[in-house]
């Protein structure tokens, strides 16, 4: 019998931390086991900026799912995001020795360490290497070169590069929560496998994911990634705009906008008014809803503007480089009122909302279909490739001693799992080949994330 291959994704968010424990079901569909959501502290535009409040956020969330779903968390799958992000295209080759062998995965590798090599600004560190599209001796727009013959090998690459000091305090988080960090992936790639369909990745698609903190952007054409970018803007400005155009608390700011709000000015009528109670025992406050579209509005068309002049940096003008299957619009901002309306207005674009629900099983909660999980989905299924045993059922935990669990102890045994993980891969990959773009993915976030682990261990 097979063994239960048990997946965990984090999403470490400005407004929420989200735990996810899932597996795939006989119908290769993802069921979750359980869920567990904190409010974060500590982080801002997606960006760590108080260890402490972010450990608590996770261990709280962490907790939760554990509770939620019978099974105890050994290691997660985490989206990394925030305005350090940037990304740069690159072309680079190799030639080979002997161009009468086969081109096999050593020579794809030898090119990607050679991108690896690419001098970045100070504190800065590549994150993504992901090709795009090969070429052999001229010959061009290859998908596949392994198996093909050739002396110059040549591939453009999308890289995406973040500063080292916000990776490694995520890193920091992790370890410290008591849990293993199994790998990292860029927010909008999770976003984009939990809510796109092959069909619209093939078609030319943007992706906008509206987060609490930032804006995150993948665009797809020929089934290949070809921009990302994040906007240090999200839903909490729309909020704190609110809060103080209507001199009311935040709280309040965020119901408001959530119940009644709308990125639509012309839908509300001037006597729409809804009453907020006053602070102790103050007077209740009257606010127009014409008023708070109009505010929401403003900052709307600002976030999209943003994100729209991404999409013309990658060139969807071009005949070529055409979106046909428009925008897909999701996480927590794509459930304001009429913002599908409002984004197509400013883009001329069709666009739809991205619910996660094509990838979950038929009995998934409500909830977890909405688009504010898309990102934790996404997660999740990036945790299912990498084919480790990320949760274990809790009766099969109680047998070991507390101190195992200490990082000074669990060094060796750990070592000794990854080995054995990294055999099962091994048996897996000749069982089934991988297409040389996951397998480049996988080779490389597993030497990242062993990096980060040194990093973090030489720091103790």
């Amino acid at each position: 019998m097979e063994k239960e291959n048990i997946a965990v994704g984090l999403d470490i968010g400005t407004t929420k931390i989200v735990a996810m424990i899932g597996k795939k079901n006989e119908y290769g569909k993802l069921e979750i086991l359980g869920v567990g959501k904190s409010k974060s502290l500590g982080v801002a535009r997606g960006v760590v900026n108080n260890i402490t409040q972010t450990i608590q956020s996770i261990q709280q969330a962490i907790q939760e799912a554990e509770n939620n779903s019978g099974y105890k968390i050994k290691d997660v799958v985490v989206g990394i995001a925030g305005q350090h992000i940037r990304s740069i295209q690159h072309t680079d080759y190799i030639s080979r020795n002997n161009p009468e062998e086969v081109i096999g995965g050593n020579d794809i590798q030898l090119l990607i360490d050679q991108v690896n090599k690419l001098a970045m600004l100070p504190g800065e560190e590549i994150i993504h290497v992901l090709p795009q599209e090969f070429k052999i001796d001229g010959q061009s727009e290859i998908k596949e070169p392994i198996g093909m013959y050739g002396g110059r090998l040549e591939s453009s690459f999308h890289v995406v590069v973040g500063q080292a000091s916000s990776i490694r305090n995520v890193g920091r988080c992790i370890q410290s929560s008591g849990i293993e960090l199994s790998g990292l992936t860029l927010e909008p790639l999770a976003s984009a496998d939990a809510v796109l369909s092959q069909e619209e990745k093939e078609a030319g698609v943007a992706l906008i994911d509206i987060g609490g903190g930032t804006t995150d952007l993948a665009i797809f054409k020929d089934g290949i990634i070809r921009h990302t970018a994040v906007i240090p803007f999200g839903g909490n400005v729309i909020t704190d705009d609110i809060k103080e155009g209507c001199s009311i608390i935040e709280k309040q700011a965020e119901l408001l906008k959530v119940k009644f709000g709308s990125a639509w000015p012309g839908e509300n009528r001037d006597n729409e008014i809804v009453s907020i109670p006053g602070l102790r025992g103050r007077e209740p406050k009257e606010i127009s809803l014409k008023n708070l579209s109009k505010i929401i509005h403003a900052r709307v068309v600002e976030i999209v503007d943003q994100v729209f002049t991404e999409v013309k940096a990658y060139g969807h003008e071009d005949p070529r480089k055409k979106l046909i299957a428009g925008i897909v619009l999701t996480g927590g901002g794509a459930q304001l009122k009429h913002i599908k309306q409002l984004v197509e207005y400013i883009t001329g674009m069709d666009t739809r909302i991205g619910y996660p629900n094509e990838h979950l099983a038929g009995n998934s909660d409500e909830e977890i279909s909405s688009p504010l999980y898309a990102t934790a989905v996404g997660l999740v299924m990036k945790s299912i490739e990498n084919k480790t045993q990320s949760a274990v059922r809790m009766d099969a935990v109680e047998q070991p001693k507390a101190p195992t669990y200490r990082s000074t102890v669990v060094q060796a045994p750990v070592q000794e799992v990854y080995e054995n993980v990294e055999k099962e891969v091994d048996h897996n990959a000749h069982e089934k080949q991988n297409s040389t773009v996951n397998r480049i993915q996988k080779n490389f976030f597993d030497r990242y994330v062993d990096k980060i682990k040194d990093f973090l261990d030489n720091a103790e």
